[in-house]
């Protein structure tokens, strides 16, 4: 992505994004049993988006993706957990110049270091942004949003870590390796 100007790739990238976002978020999540808290396989999906198309795309497809879900089943967004959504795409999405996806390979040396950026995104969002923005923009008590953003935090790195991992495997390989033999046809 150069410049300053968003592909019309990208573009549609996050419009397909934030739908499918939607769709896993409402028919591909599971209650844990904590209030307003699932076991949520979009944030699987984010990492892969925003691993493949940057930064940008990856906190535009959190932020429409959450936004859009709350807003179609809930009636309203919850804005602390949309802001958190958009950031969390956003800072794994830094990560996609050193994993480079597109180089056909995703082994350990990218596996790790892709893990690593995406449990300080999910930790710094979900254990301290959105219970302390759900503390001052909603009133709620503390004592139920820091446990809702542990649980919450904890399960999407874990979800991250096997689905994204996964999805990103299975992509790389789509890719052609830097130096092989293979054409494109």
């Amino acid at each position: 992505m150069g410049g300053k100007t968003l592909s019309i790739k990208t573009i549609v990238a996050i419009g397909i994004g934030a739908a499918v976002f939607v769709i896993l978020g409402r028919f591909a999540s599971i209650p844990t049993g904590v209030p307003n808290t699932n076991f949520d396989t979009s944030y699987g999906f984010l990492a892969l988006m925003a691993i493949i198309f940057g930064p940008v795309a990856g906190g535009l497809i959190g932020l429409i993706g959450h936004t859009l879900k709350d807003f179609i089943f809930y009636g309203t967004p919850w804005w602390s957990w949309v802001v958190v959504s958009g950031l969390v795409g956003f800072i794994i999405g830094l990560a996609s110049k050193k994993i480079d996806i597109e180089s056909g390979v995703f082994n350990a040396k990218k596996i790790i270091p892709f893990n690593f950026v995406q449990i300080i995104a999910q930790a710094v969002g979900w254990f301290a942004i959105a219970p302390t923005l759900d503390v001052l923009i909603y009133a709620e008590p503390v004592n139920k949003v820091y446990l809702q953003g542990v649980v919450a935090g904890g399960l999407n790195m874990v979800t991250v870590a096997v689905l994204g991992s996964l999805l990103l495997s299975i992509y790389a390989k789509t890719r052609s390796q830097s130096g092989s033999l293979t054409k494109d046809v």
